[in-house]
């Protein structure tokens, strides 16, 4: 689904990525451990193709495609997909146009979708206007729904959210992983069947989202350097008690 060959990324005069190697296959859930200012969200918002992040060397390999320099409209529509951490308010265009325009012009049950993450009543609010931390998760994971990516990055899901929309942001994440979630609702018997898991990419500080979802593979990006690879709930462990310090050893 995704391969990523000796990335290196600048932002200005810095180097913020230095050789990232990293694959994901089809259906795979990585979680991407990591403290503030490590890499973490460039490494994103490179493979969303956003000005302001310069590569360097290396590529990006998208469902077989080399789209290391591609657009990122033509990365959204070839299947990726991403949930913001401070995504922008957009005043004059209503939640519910987004989502609609997610799908891409594909039919789009925005009611129903809307009702799995408690957002009925914000449909007709500017996006993320006036919204709370929690309330522009749900706003994130709304218009992934309709959209209805191959992959999917999550950049820090548990940010900002009280632990009452973490509950509801994390089974969403979940199922949105699982195939579960369409933008087409209901499903028929058929359709339901013959759905597949999602490949996602999450990256997190704390790692709360491990409480709801089962990643098969993690790694520590430690200052622009990937490290420590195992799985995902014994490098939170090993986190908790000895903190990122000694990722450090992993890189010497």
């Amino acid at each position: 689904m995704l391969k990523i060959e000796d990335l290196r990324v600048s932002i200005g005069e810095r180097e913020v990525l230095k050789g990232i190697n990293l694959h994901i296959q089809e259906g795979e859930t990585f979680i991407l451990f990591g403290p503030n200012g490590s890499g973490k969200t460039s490494l994103l918002m490179t493979l969303m193709g956003f000005s302001g992040y310069t590569v360097t060397g290396g590529r990006i390999i998208f469902r077989g495609q080399d789209v290391t320099h591609a657009p990122s409209y033509e990365r959204a529509r070839l299947g990726l997909g991403m949930s913001f951490q401070r995504p922008p308010t957009i005043h004059g265009l209503k939640t519910r146009h987004l989502v609609q325009m997610c799908g891409q012009g594909r039919p789009v049950d925005v009611e129903a979708l809307a009702a799995k993450v408690n957002f009925t009543d914000f449909l007709e609010r500017d996006i993320n206007a006036g919204f709370s931390g929690g309330e522009i998760k749900r706003s994130e994971l709304l218009q992934l729904m309709a959209q209805n990516p191959k992959l999917v990055l999550f950049d820090e899901p548990e940010s900002g959210v009280d632990l009452e929309n973490m509950q509801l942001i994390g089974k969403v994440v979940r199922s949105l992983l699982s195939g579960e979630l369409s933008p087409r609702a209901p499903l028929s018997m058929k359709e339901q069947k013959s759905r597949t898991a999602r490949s996602g990419l999450i990256i997190t500080h704390t790692g709360y989202i491990l409480d709801y979802v089962n990643a098969d593979r993690g790694q520590v990006l430690y200052n622009g350097h990937l490290c420590c690879e195992a799985r995902p709930r014994d490098i939170l462990e090993h986190i908790r008690s000895y903190g990122y310090q000694e990722c450090v050893r992993c890189l010497h």
